[in-house]
């Protein structure tokens, strides 16, 4: 039995039925192929506590951002491990990320972009099911942020079907 608080990661919409706000979601779950707007939730969750934290930096250094930067110069470092800030950008830029930002460092969207998949949705089936590794390890959750050291390090699981080259799934995806 847990002692923890149980809650959710992520808070819906204050207006559940706004036209223009559910479009705009529906547009970026098929461009990311995100399951459900739960995931969709959890991302902007999670982008909004790296602005708070952002701003408390800012706020406790009173606007130096050159303090604020040694201050959290961790979370720095994990923003910039993770591929979300540059290695030029400094911690006022965090306010200034979008939820497309955190998106694109889901393996989901890497393993698309770098053609093991032809699409989002393929690529997430083909890490569900076990057939993609990075640095040697079978990851199966979608949305785990990849570092930017081990983008290169994504490939087929070498017990996988889909690791020979003549596999038709893989074949559609390397054209």
């Amino acid at each position: 039995m847990s002692t923890g608080k149980n809650t959710k990661g992520y808070e819906t919409p204050n207006h559940p039925y706004q036209g223009e706000r559910i479009a705009e979601e529906s547009d970026l779950l098929s461009r990311y192929g995100l399951k459900n707007k739960e995931e969709f939730w959890r991302a902007q969750s999670e982008l909004r506590n790296m602005r708070r934290e952002a701003r408390r930096l800012l706020g406790e250094a009173q606007g130096d951002v050159d303090a604020a930067q040694d201050a959290g110069a961790e979370f720095v470092a994990r923003l910039r491990r993770i591929g979300i800030l540059g290695d030029n950008d400094d911690i006022s830029t965090v306010l200034s990320l979008d939820v497309t930002d955190l998106l694109e460092r889901r393996l989901q969207t890497i393993v698309y972009r770098q053609g093991f998949a032809s699409s989002t949705q393929q690529a997430r089936q083909f890490i569900v099911h076990g057939h993609i590794t990075v640095n040697g390890a079978r990851v199966t959750r979608p949305s785990v942020k990849v570092d930017v050291d081990d983008e290169g390090a994504i490939a087929f699981d070498e017990t996988s079907p889909l690791a020979d080259d003549l596999h038709p799934e893989r074949a559609e995806s390397q054209e």
